[in-house]
């Protein structure tokens, strides 16, 4: 089968989170000489694959076969792959089933190896992920199999394939504070407490702050307010208290704790509460990681192009990686149209991605 083949294949099942429609099944089946590890839990499958090949480092490849609804304003089945001038439409062809493909098929292909080569994977990467990669995880470190080395094959790729590596997440914090007063007669303000004029003077403290300066490999850390609302929709009674929520994607220089001392320095003299919530954390891998140079230079030697290294969008599990120190790094197809309807990527990427994933392979 070539990489194209197992490609069209994977995106023929429904896979929508948690279901993996059989497609794990599949996989282990397909790579039947390395040693399958499930672990299950709540509807969720995880399969660790994993050979033997010498004594040396330990390379992971990960990912999940799990995919969004499809939605409305497809043009065609999205879980019937439709090939049209190069370019393979389905649900899940970018995020992330071009990239499973491409190492799943590498991972075949390769007879000789210095050390031990796995597969990570899972049925819950877009939903809560609680049962997912870092419950794999939790169970690889108990048995002594946590890898070295980590590619996650999410779309990284901006505007040309070969353009980006991920090599490091922003972590994510979510806030909701509340500022306290008194309900009361818009036509006798002096008898009621407004937090809307409380609060007023103190926006500018608080919306798009900066919570930090940044760094070579990190966007500085930003308060960005995503709701404000309080009060009953009428213009004749003033609000008891105000509600704003926010969210921060913050570096490994800003903490939850550095949250919390600039709210609490902004609105201190007024009575409020403040729930802050670290959803994921930050996590960077050395820009002179072995990882990094063995991916980068197979990049290069495939597309002719040195990739950028980029730590920008959201969270994938690849945060969990690096948690455990694991020099975690994600490389994959562009990511222009990834949830979206018509998802699709090209053969031509596909092939390339797999070429770089075994290029890679053979540079350990």
């Amino acid at each position: 089968m070539e990489v194209v083949d197992l490609f069209i294949k994977l995106l023929s099942y429904k896979s929508i989170t948690p279901d993996d429609a059989g497609s794990l099944a599949f996989v282990a089946e397909y790579l039947s000489d390395y040693e399958a590890i499930w672990h299950n839990k709540s509807g969720v499958k995880n399969l660790f694959l994993t050979k033997k090949f010498g004594e040396g480092e330990h390379l992971c490849f990960a990912g999940h076969v799990d995919v969004v609804p499809p939605g409305e304003g497809w043009h065609s089945d999205p879980f019937v792959p439709r090939i049209e001038k190069g370019k393979i439409y389905a649900r899940g062809a970018q995020d992330m089933k071009s990239g499973v493909a491409a190492f799943v098929q590498a991972c075949k292909e390769t007879a000789q190896f210095r050390g031990r080569l796995s597969l990570l994977l899972t049925s819950d990467e877009e939903g809560d992920a609680l049962y997912g990669t870092q419950y794999m995880l939790e169970h690889l470190k108990a048995i002594g199999m946590l890898p070295q080395h980590c590619i996650v094959a999410e779309p990284t790729c901006e505007t040309r394939f070969g353009d980006a590596i991920k090599i490091g997440r922003r972590g994510s914090i979510n806030g909701v504070l509340r500022i306290k007063g008194k309900q009361g007669h818009a036509a006798y303000p002096e008898k009621a407490d407004n937090p809307v004029h409380s609060c007023a003077s103190r926006l500018t403290r608080l919306a798009g702050i900066r919570l930090d300066d940044g760094d070579e490999n990190f966007a500085p850390s930003q308060i960005v307010i995503t709701d404000i609302r309080g009060g009953m929709e009428v213009t004749n009674v003033t609000p008891g208290e105000l509600k704003i929520m926010f969210n921060v994607r913050n570096s490994t220089a800003t903490t939850v704790d550095d949250v919390r001392c600039h709210i609490e320095e902004v609105f201190g003299d007024v009575e409020h509460t403040l729930e802050l919530t670290q959803g994921s954390f930050p996590f960077v891998t050395d820009r002179d990681a072995y990882v990094v140079r063995k991916l980068g230079d197979a990049i290069e030697k495939v597309t002719g192009i040195r990739p950028k290294y980029s730590t920008a969008g959201g969270t994938s599990d690849a945060r969990f990686m690096g948690a455990y120190g694991i020099d975690t790094i994600e490389f994959g197809v562009r990511n222009d149209t990834i949830h979206a309807p018509n998802e699709y990527t090209t053969i031509a990427e596909v092939e390339a991605l797999y070429e770089i994933f075994y290029e890679t392979i053979r540079r350990f």
